[in-house]
């Protein structure tokens, strides 16, 4: 309850925060260019936000859709999707802060940065057979270690016939690397 209690706090700071600084930058932005000027800059951003919203929500979901009907996971299609509708979202919102977000979640060569932060996130709070299904399997890069020498805790094993003594087993060390 008290790591409920600190993000809200966070939240809500981090909410004024913003604020403020949305505050300076449009003060900024009427001295820069008039308000007229910005009045007109916030508005268009808020009519594309509007705009892209309905384009991105309809586009995620019919990606969404496919994938699961072409029986590819459907993880990249979803957050593809989440991420447009929160960057249309963002250019929805008036000031310029949220703008330069939103621009950037709508962008796609810089969407799909965002879409691999937030699938690593993801993947680590979910279970990994869970994050399999959804984002679909990851290449593995292994190297192979020393091999690892027997250890002396153990019984070794009876086996019938002649007694040849194992080789140990080697240990794999590896990384997970995104897919291309």
């Amino acid at each position: 309850m008290r790591r409920a209690g600190r993000r809200a706090g966070i939240a809500a700071v981090a909410f004024v925060v913003l604020a403020i600084a949305e505050i300076a930058v449009f003060v900024a932005m009427v001295k820069l260019i008039g308000l007229a000027w910005t009045l007109l800059l916030v508005v268009t951003t808020s009519v594309l936000g509007g705009w892209l919203l309905g384009r991105e929500g309809g586009r995620g979901w019919r990606r969404f859709r496919a994938a699961l009907e072409q029986g590819r996971p459907p993880g990249a299609a979803a957050t593809d999707g989440l991420l447009g509708l929160v960057g249309a979202l963002l250019l929805l919102l008036p000031g310029f802060l949220t703008d330069i977000v939103g621009l950037l979640l709508v962008a796609p060569p810089t969407r799909a940065y965002a879409r691999a932060g937030v699938q690593r996130a993801a993947e680590r709070r979910i279970p990994p057979g869970l994050a399999g299904d959804f984002f679909g399997p990851r290449r593995v890069r292994v190297r192979r270690g020393q091999p690892r020498p027997p250890d002396p805790t153990t019984p070794p094993t009876a086996t019938p016939g002649p007694t040849t003594p194992q080789a140990p087993t080697a240990a794999i060390e590896g990384e997970i690397i995104e897919p291309r």
